[in-house]
């Protein structure tokens, strides 16, 4: 059985992905696009497995503590500060031969943001023209656009 590594982010036109500890449009909140992401990392492709979302230390403490951990999901948070042996397994696991998918939201409107991902390599994945459950065209929350999009590794 091939796995693969889905990973779901929103990003502004920069790839500015946070901003002091927060999404970049906060304090606009974009309801439909939280759904989507409960949606995706609470799907699992297995039946009666659970996803695991992994995520870095300033995001763990972005979630109010009556939400942590995310439910139905295996947490797991990554901090530099932090030497653990599970760190090694979860980036071998990372690097391993597989399907990689990213989900990504493309917000419309660029914010502050002081955290960013690099830019999507067109060496190493192409957009797809539509995913199953996932909105195609254009969404607008709180007078804010976004479109979702979804890419796949060229090789795995």
């Amino acid at each position: 059985m091939s796995r693969t590594l889905n990973c779901i982010v929103a990003v502004c036109p920069n790839m500015g992905i946070g901003n002091n500890g927060n999404l970049p449009w906060h304090p606009k909140r974009l309801s439909n696009e939280f759904k989507h992401f409960q949606k995706m990392t609470m799907t699992p492709t297995v039946e009666g497995k659970q996803n695991v979302v992994i995520m870095g230390r300033k995001t763990w403490f972005s979630i109010p503590e009556r939400n942590r951990p995310l439910k139905n999901r295996i947490n797991i948070v990554l901090s530099r500060a932090l030497n653990l042996i599970g760190l090694q397994w979860i980036w071998e696991a990372m690097e391993a031969p597989c399907l990689r998918r990213l989900f990504v939201t493309r917000v419309q409107q660029q914010f502050d943001c002081d955290t960013f991902i690099p830019e999507i390599s067109a060496d190493k994945y192409r957009l797809l023209p539509g995913f199953p459950g996932v909105a195609e065209g254009m969404q607008e929350e709180s007078g804010l656009q976004y479109e979702f999009e979804v890419y796949e590794s060229i090789e795995n």
